[in-house]
């Protein structure tokens, strides 16, 4: 009788055959076709591919904020460290009545969702199914196809104006199926922006049965004189959903918390498809020190407006095509920009090629701080001539 090995201490276990998926898996086939989000580059992936140092590299690719959390947040963190073997509040009161005094609503207007790609993806559970449709702009923010995609609704991709909304267009674009709209004010990737009353006049326009949802994640980062209040549209439209987030101006990417506003009917349907626990006591204490904290906000705009205008005149100057930018990045025309994108990686800088938004010739860069702003500028000329010397 032969010994069996299996059990003895440090005898490896036998390998259990691995079987091939023959795609009998039943899933949905407008899941199947789905393209997954890509995120930006790491900084770890892009050290450990080029053999760079951590600290050499510069990622202007998410839309981070380049001074990262403020210390208040921090502190609230670290305070949390403690309690974290227990749930979180899954009401998340104590977010909600600072929100709720701030912009003067009632608590159960509010929404909190793992950042607002998390309220965006609920609005869409609660909206989309076959045989509905969702309007939205070319060139606006990846997800608003792929929550429309996993539904199995119908996307209505408008062609955009000028990078930008053509709210004319989205109008006209309803049908009797629509029952959501995804508009980003500023929009992410052009960075464009729509005016007040021009927006204001289309939400006039749309049915009541018809919701649209106002995704102001970089709405921090608008100039005094081009803020609008999106709250007292709230009051009037009991269709619109406000989409705001922690992870821009206030510092908090990391920590994923975002919040949707609307009155209560709608708010309502949101928490029926909210995931249970979906946003860590650690990120709502850090979300109420953040949104206390109006020095740091502050310095985050200032430096913001200060960075972005020294990138648009500086690719201005080497005669590159960019689109105004209103929030935290701009777009730049750069050619070949997926060789340029690598080319700047070998460089360390990591930017945002948009290809997958159909700008195929574009890169989308983040302001980061001055130093990071002038590595970028100063990798680029050498990044554009590698390039293009490629195609000689």
């Amino acid at each position: 009788m032969s010994a069996d090995n299996s059990c003895v201490r440090g005898a490896a276990a036998p390998e259990t055959p691995v079987r091939a998926s023959t795609g009998a898996i039943p899933a949905l086939s407008y899941v199947r076709e789905v393209a997954p989000y890509a995120p930006g580059k790491p900084i770890e992936e892009l050290a450990r591919e080029f053999g760079l140092k951590v600290q050499d590299i510069v990622k202007l690719a998410s839309n981070e904020n380049p001074l990262g959390a403020p210390e208040t947040a921090r502190r609230a963190i670290a305070a949390t460290a403690h309690d974290v073997g227990r749930y979180p509040d899954g009401n998340a009161y104590a977010l909600k009545n600072m929100l709720a005094q701030r912009l003067g609503v009632p608590q159960d207007w509010l929404t909190i969702g793992s950042g607002s790609n998390d309220i965006l993806e609920m609005a869409a559970a609660t909206l989309l199914a076959p045989g509905r449709s969702c309007v939205f702009s070319q060139y606006s923010f990846a997800v608003y196809a792929l929550a429309t995609q996993v539904r199995g609704a119908r996307a209505i991709a408008v062609r955009a104006r000028d990078y930008g909304h053509d709210l004319t267009q989205m109008a006209r674009a309803v049908c009797a199926d629509t029952r959501l709209i995804y508009l980003a004010n500023p929009n992410n990737p052009t960075g464009t922006f729509v005016d007040a009353p021009t927006l204001e006049a289309f939400l006039g326009a749309i049915a009541p049965d018809v919701v649209v949802v106002l995704d102001e994640a970089y709405n921090e980062y608008l100039p005094p004189e081009l803020r609008y209040d999106s709250i007292a549209w709230v009051r009037r439209f009991p269709n619109l959903l406000i989409a705001r987030t922690f992870s821009k101006a206030y510092g908090l990417a990391g920590l994923r918390v975002g919040y949707g506003v609307a009155q209560t009917e709608l708010s309502g349907l949101l928490n029926r498809v909210r995931l249970p626990f979906n946003v860590s006591s650690t990120a709502q204490a850090a979300a109420c020190a953040a949104l206390a904290d109006d020095e740091f906000l502050q310095r985050s705009y200032q430096l913001n407006r200060a960075g972005l205008r020294e990138l648009s005149a500086a690719l201005r100057a080497m005669d590159l095509e960019i689109v105004p930018s209103f929030a935290n990045f701009v777009l730049v025309r750069v050619g070949p920009a997926a060789r340029v994108y690598q080319e700047l990686l070998a460089r360390g800088v990591i930017v945002r090629p948009v290809g997958n938004y159909d700008l195929p010739e574009w890169l989308r860069v983040t302001v980061g701080l001055p130093h990071e702003n002038e590595c970028f500028l100063k990798a680029l000329p050498e990044a554009l001539a590698a390039a293009r010397a490629c195609d000689l």
